[in-house]
């Protein structure tokens, strides 16, 4: 019996990319070159901000393997307001305009060959699981106009997943500087109150059953 491939490639080697991602901090992603932004540092906030956060960690590290085995806890769980683009009506959002849902936050671009690779799962993940309490913010970060990106949305048939922008680069600059993101693709899973739960660098089967797995996981109420 034959395999089914995520993402265009062999399961076992996506498995080994994820691995690789997690271990060598981004070494499966493509390094992206800083540009000129106007986001700025991010801002950690207080203890309390975030203390359902960490609960949450620990609920899903049993979920972190298989496709999604390079997704890990964050030393800090925080809110990320410093995080600014442009919604599929144009207007900026931030992840606080989010808020009771929890999100699945993934940085793309057009020229990125894992980027277009994941984008078809990301989409089946939204069309699955996108609800009222969960969506994927995929962002898009190339520079210039709409045309390359909706094209390629387009091609691929990527239809699930809101629009959002952001062509300063900013958003990929604040991550780089918060030691969050080294490269494209990126992705950050943040619970209902806006805070960083986990992050990975590297693609993944976002609709393999290992991914689905983890969504519900964090989606699921705190035990008491």
């Amino acid at each position: 019996m034959s395999v089914k491939k995520k993402l265009g490639l062999p399961a076992g080697k996506l498995i080994a990319i994820a691995g690789l991602a997690g271990l060598l901090a981004g070494g499966a992603a493509i390094y992206v070159k800083e540009s000129l932004s106007g986001n700025g540092a991010l801002t950690a906030d207080a203890a309390g901000a975030c203390p359902l956060a960490a609960g949450k960690a620990a609920a899903i590290t049993p979920f972190t393997k298989g496709q999604v085995a390079a997704m890990r806890t964050v030393d800090e769980h925080r809110t990320l307001p410093a995080l600014v683009f442009d919604g599929p009506d144009g207007r900026k959002k931030t992840i606080a305009d989010f808020s009771g849902k929890t999100l699945l936050v993934n940085l793309w671009a057009s020229w990125c060959v894992p980027c277009r690779e994941e984008m078809p799962a990301l989409n089946a993940l939204e069309k699955d699981l996108g609800s009222e309490k969960f969506e994927v913010v995929a962002i898009n970060i190339d520079t210039g106009g709409d045309e390359k990106p909706k094209a390629f949305l387009d091609e691929t048939n990527v239809h699930d997943l809101g629009y959002y922008r952001d062509a300063s680069m900013g958003v990929f600059n604040t991550l780089k500087k918060e030691g969050l993101a080294f490269g494209l693709p990126v992705t950050l899973l943040m619970d209902e109150k806006g805070c960083l739960i986990s992050a990975m660098n590297g693609p993944a089967a976002w609709d393999s059953e290992d991914a689905k797995a983890l969504i519900n996981a964090a989606l699921a109420p705190p035990k008491s």
